[in-house]
C-alpha cells in the first residue's frame, strides 16, 4: 500500500577533493528533493563545481572524523528520509525508483541495506571480500544516528526494522593504485584513534600477525585469488591499512608519553 502523502528525500554527501566525481554524483542524485554537501575545505574545485548547482546546498566544516561529519550533515537535512551517498557511488535508474517506491510504502522500514558492486578500474571485482558487501544508505532521520565511537567505517545505530533493497549500488572505489593506497593509509590512521580509546597496547601480534591475517583472509578464505592481479592489489592494500593502524597507534602513544614528561 502506498502512503497518501508523498515522502520527501534528502540526499547527503560528505566530500574532500572530489573534483573528478562531483558532477556525476550530483547529476545522479537529481531525483532527490534536496541535496546537501558537507565539504571538508577541499583544495581542488569540488566546492566551486558543487556551488554551480542550484538544487544543491553546500557548507564547509573542518573534518574531525567520519561519524561526526555524517551526523552534522544529517542535522542539516529538512526531510525525514535520508539517502547518504559517497561521491564515488552511483545509483541505477532501477535503484532510484526502488528507493522512491520503498519510502512511500504505507509500512516502510526504518532503514535499508544496499548491496554494492565494487568497481576496480571500471571493471567489477567479484571476490576479495566484496562479494557480500552491503551497507545502510537509506534511513529515517529520526530513527538513525552514526556511532561517534566508530570514526572510520562508521556504523549507524538504527531503531526499528532494517530491510534489504533489491537493486545494487555501484561503488567506484578503486580508480588507481596511488589514490586507493592513500585512502587505506588514511583509514588506518583514523582507526588508530579508535584503538587508542580502547587502550590497545600494540605488539608483534598487531604489527605483523594482524596484517598477514587480513591479507590471507581476503585472498584465500574470501577468494581474492580468483580476482587475479586485482585481488592481490586490493588484499595487499587492505592489509597495509591494518599495519598502518598499529604503527600510527604506537607513534601516538609515544607522543603522549613525551608530552606527559614535559
Amino acid at each position: 500500500m502506498i502512503s497518501s502523502q508523498k515522502q520527501l528525500l534528502s540526499a547527503l554527501l560528505i566530500t574532500y577533493n572530489e573534483e573528478s566525481n562531483i558532477r556525476e554524483v550530483l547529476d545522479n542524485l537529481a531525483f532527490a528533493d534536496e541535496i546537501i554537501i558537507v565539504d571538508s575545505f577541499s583544495t581542488d574545485k569540488t566546492f566551486e563545481i558543487a556551488s554551480t548547482y542550484k538544487n544543491v546546498k553546500i557548507v564547509q566544516r573542518v573534518f574531525d572524523n567520519f561519524a561526526l561529519q555524517r551526523n552534522y550533515a544529517i542535522d542539516l537535512a529538512s526531510n525525514s528520509w535520508i539517502l547518504f551517498i559517497d561521491a564515488d557511488e552511483r545509483l541505477s535508474l532501477e535503484l532510484q525508483q526502488e528507493i522512491i517506491t520503498e519510502i512511500n510504502q504505507f509500512k516502510s522500514a526504518s532503514a535499508y541495506f544496499f548491496r554494492r558492486d565494487f568497481i576496480f578500474e571500471n571493471k567489477k571485482l567479484y571476490f576479495s571480500g566484496w562479494q557480500n558487501d552491503k551497507i545502510i544508505r537509506l534511513f529515517r532521520k529520526e530513527n538513525a544516528r552514526y556511532n561517534n565511537n566508530k570514526i572510520v567505517h562508521e556504523k549507524l545505530i538504527i531503531k526499528g526494522e532494517i530491510r534489504n533493497l533489491k537493486h545494487k549500488l555501484t561503488h567506484h572505489s578503486y580508480s588507481n593504485y596511488e589514490d586507493y593506497k592513500q585512502k587505506m593509509i588514511f583509514y588506518g590512521q583514523l582507526k588508530a584513534q579508535e584503538e587508542l580509546t580502547k587502550s590497545t597496547n600494540p605488539s608483534f601480534f598487531h604489527f605483523y600477525i594482524r596484517p598477514v591475517y587480513q591479507f590471507l583472509n581476503q585472498y584465500l578464505l574470501r577468494l581474492g585469488f580468483l580476482d587475479g592481479r586485482k585481488g592481490i592489489i586490493i588484499c595487499y592494500l587492505n592489509a597495509l591499512s591494518v599495519a598502518v593502524r598499529f604503527q600510527e597507534l604506537k607513534k601516538i602513544q609515544k607522543q603522549i608519553k613525551i608530552s606527559s614528561r614535559t
